[in-house]
């Protein structure tokens, strides 16, 4: 019982015994009435051949004949006369005639049909009968033999029906039960760690279903696994630099052994110094990074002016590209201010990243341009454009995923982690905008923000 393809069989099997016997008893009690006038309408066409046969035959021995029409019809015959006398007829040896009530013998002595009534024993008919002027009473019961027969072939009809059914069951039970079987077992593989799991059910039904989503399921898990290992490893590899760094000029500002400078000493700090931003930075991203994937990141959301914050952006970055001669312009929509609700803080460091990534990629005395412009009342978009290296068609589909640098991204900036773009695009994610990137090596990027007006919870 403890296994699904033994519940199932027996399950069936109880349900087709118990539909089984319920319809032949049902059957039984509807058409009872049916059958016994049936077997009456029988007996009584029987009744009238004997008759007739008597007639045209005119035997003399008049219980010889109905011991051999009782044999012949397998009826038992009884026959009264008006004393009271009574014979009886057997077809079967040991089977006893019921005793018929005196009013219905009377009734068929007088010249009437009979046809047994509810309160008679047994099923059975009378008909009037003479035999050398006499009048007799003759009556007809349905023989037990008759009635064992009909019973043994119902219960033959039934067992097979059961010997079949419970064949067929069986095998059914195995078509069921095989695919959940092998679900278990991919299962049991996927809890175990290993991904490399594909049903090969092809079924069209909820197993089918079921079996396809397992195979979902796996594929999905094992992209995760591979992600997760990424993540760790490209962790590992972001930590592992600076604190190798650090460690290396800490040894040798310990090292009494080694001649250093004041002026090496200064070079060794700053460079620890450096690192350390770096991996604080690194620590602080990565938080941010989960904290919005999560779903309790705070959304605090207010209506402000974008161009204004962008503006301020702009300024706060004036070391960065004045350093390097680089000409940061803005456009946006003349007249009325740019007015959007949104988190203010969050879209802040959007616009941080996507600036601090264009001024870092542009050379000495290039160009930056920030074009703000609605294509409709709900939507406002930020094309941020630089003259910089550029990126290579094969990295732009990668380039807002965790820790991707391009080749050219590393040799420009030691210092940067691959997160800020991830960052920026969650964020911009979680205001029900997109951003889109083209860029050719050589010529520069654009990356285009496109942001709701109104946040879509507040969207009408």
């Amino acid at each position: 019982m403890k296994t699904l393809y033994v519940r199932v069989v027996l399950t069936f099997l109880a349900v087709i015994v118990i539909s089984l016997i319920s319809s032949l008893l049902l059957a039984l009690a509807l058409f009872q009435n049916d059958l016994n006038d049936t077997g009456k309408n029988d007996m009584i066409v029987a009744g009238d051949r004997m008759k007739r046969v008597y007639e045209q035959t005119n035997p003399l021995d008049l219980d010889a004949f109905m011991n051999n029409m009782a044999e012949l019809t397998s009826y038992t015959l009884q026959l009264y006369d008006r004393n009271g006398g009574a014979n009886a007829y057997v077809p079967t040896k040991g089977e006893k005639a019921e005793e018929i009530n005196p009013e219905s013998v009377r009734k068929v002595l007088h010249g009437e049909l009979y046809r047994s009534q509810r309160n008679d024993n047994g099923t059975f008919v009378g008909l009037p009968f003479s035999s050398g002027g006499k009048h007799y009473a003759l009556f007809l019961h349905s023989s037990s033999k008759n009635e064992i027969t009909i019973i043994r072939l119902l219960f033959t009809i039934l067992f097979l029906m059961l010997a079949i059914g419970s064949l067929c069951i069986l095998i059914a039970g195995r078509y069921l039960v095989k695919p959940l079987q092998a679900m278990t077992e991919a299962t049991k593989r996927l809890a175990k760690g290993d991904f490399e799991v594909e049903l090969k059910i092809n079924r069209g039904d909820e197993l089918g279903t079921l079996s396809r989503s397992i195979n979902d399921m796996a594929r999905e898990i094992k992209q995760m696994e591979r992600m997760r290992q990424d993540f760790v490893s490209n962790v590992s590899h972001e930590f592992q630099s600076p604190l190798t760094s650090i460690s290396g000029f800490a040894k040798a500002l310990k090292d009494s052994n080694l001649a250093i400078t004041e002026d090496d000493r200064a070079q060794y700090l700053d460079i620890i110094v450096t690192e350390s931003d770096r991996l604080s930075r690194l620590s602080d991203n990565l938080l941010k990074l989960t904290s919005l994937e999560s779903d309790h990141h705070p959304f605090e959301t207010e209506s402000f002016n974008l161009d204004e914050q962008i503006r301020r952006v702009i300024v706060a970055c004036e070391p960065q590209w004045s350093a390097k001669n680089i000409r940061v312009d803005i456009e946006s929509p003349s007249g009325a201010s740019v007015s959007i609700t949104a988190d203010q803080d969050q879209l802040n460091q959007v616009w941080m990243n996507m600036l601090g990534n264009a001024i870092k990629f542009t050379p000495h005395a290039g160009q930056v341009l920030i074009a703000i412009s609605r294509p409709d009342r709900h939507k406002i978009k930020v094309a941020i454009s630089d003259s910089g290296i550029g990126i290579a068609p094969e990295d732009l589909i990668s380039i807002f995923e965790r820790f991707y640098k391009a080749d050219k991204s590393r040799a420009e900036d030691r210092n940067g982690n691959g997160l800020g773009l991830a960052i920026s695009h969650k964020i911009v994610a979680l205001h029900g905008g997109s951003i889109e990137v083209s860029s050719m090596v050589g010529l520069g990027t654009t990356f285009t923000v496109t942001l709701p007006t109104t946040p879509l919870s507040d969207f009408v």
